[in-house]
């Protein structure tokens, strides 16, 4: 049956995730980076396509509004402004729908979560090479291998599957323990 063998296969590439001792380290690094720039009053970007793009906004809106418990609100912000991309996709094309928002918003010290299931994202690569010319710490949550975007960042995490549904399955796990990581850090008092 279908059913069985979907929540087998989810299994299948969770545990394959959390075999790789790189993956830990790197969802750690990836915490770090976000901690660090929020204690030098940096902000939180993050990107992606389709269901990446929920993805991206489901980290935002966690970090601007409550996980488990009550803290102040985080600075994170999805690139989803639905005037923004329409504007920018009309006057420049689809692929810098992220990297003109990055060019306007983003400094040095902020960071970008970069989400693609491919790494080949063309608007999420061009995001990519803006936060790097300002300064910006990338993390990236990818997929079927890292595609190009795994040289470009600065901490890639990347899901051994070719099946995007399976990708975003532990991408999400992953962005729900960054919050718990950085809030962990930043109000320890809630974990106590």
């Amino acid at each position: 049956m279908f059913i069985a063998h979907s929540l087998t296969e989810a299994q299948h590439v969770l545990n394959s995730f959390v075999s790789n001792k790189t993956n830990i380290e790197n969802i750690n690094s990836a915490i770090n980076a976000m901690v660090e720039s929020y204690k030098n009053n940096g902000r939180i970007f993050s990107c992606g396509n389709g269901g990446s793009m929920c993805d991206a906004m489901h980290f935002a809106e966690e970090l601007t509004g409550r996980f488990r418990k009550e803290r102040a609100p985080l600075p994170a912000m999805a690139i989803n402004d639905a005037s923004h991309l329409t504007c920018v996709s009309n006057d420049y094309g689809y692929d810098f729908i992220f990297s003109r928002y990055v060019e306007a918003w983003g400094n040095k010290g902020d960071v970008l979560l970069a989400i693609s299931t491919s790494g080949n994202s063309p608007n999420v690569l061009l995001a990519v090479e803006a936060a790097k010319k300002k300064g910006m710490k990338v993390i990236g949550l990818l997929g079927k291998g890292g595609g190009k975007l795994k040289d470009m960042v600065d901490v890639s995490l990347i899901v051994d599957s070719s099946v995007s549904d399976r990708i975003q399955e532990v991408h999400i796990k992953c962005i729900h323990i960054f919050i718990e990581g950085i809030e962990r850090k930043l109000f320890p008092e809630n974990y106590l």
